[in-house]
């Protein structure tokens, strides 16, 4: 079974959306379910601080031994940091998902967008939990 915390958003894509202490400011990773379906992480190909994305679209790549998988942004906006540890330890994404392994940092165009997420019940529906 997955670990889906309570305190965070979802999308259909397997991302999750952390709030931070900036309430316009969100981490994005991807969600446990999704690192154990990938496999051992091996490389993530992520968007530098100050590109911009809309919801929906493509921020970056996940590789991992079983697939090459696009990432989602969630909701639209800046990214303002990514995650360097990740360059050295891309297996972050699977022993710590929730912590050590969020992905970029993005300030958030219109916050009330993330009431459109998945809450942790609507994922656990998802993908069958």
């Amino acid at each position: 079974m997955s670990n889906v915390p309570d305190d965070l958003r979802y999308t259909n894509d397997h991302e999750y959306v952390q709030l931070t202490d900036d309430p316009d400011v969100v981490n994005i990773g991807v969600t446990d379910y999704a690192q154990g379906e990938l496999g051992d992480v091996v490389f993530l190909n992520l968007p530098s601080p100050g590109d911009t994305f809309e919801a929906h679209q493509a921020f970056g790549t996940i590789e991992a031994v079983k697939a090459v998988a696009d990432l989602y942004a969630p909701v639209a906006g800046e990214v303002v940091e990514i995650n360097g540890d990740l360059d050295a330890d891309p297996a972050l994404v699977n022993t710590d998902p929730y912590g050590a392994g969020w992905m970029i940092r993005l300030q958030v165009d219109n916050p009330s967008d993330l009431e459109g997420l998945m809450s942790p019940d609507d994922y656990r529906a998802h993908i069958g939990e």
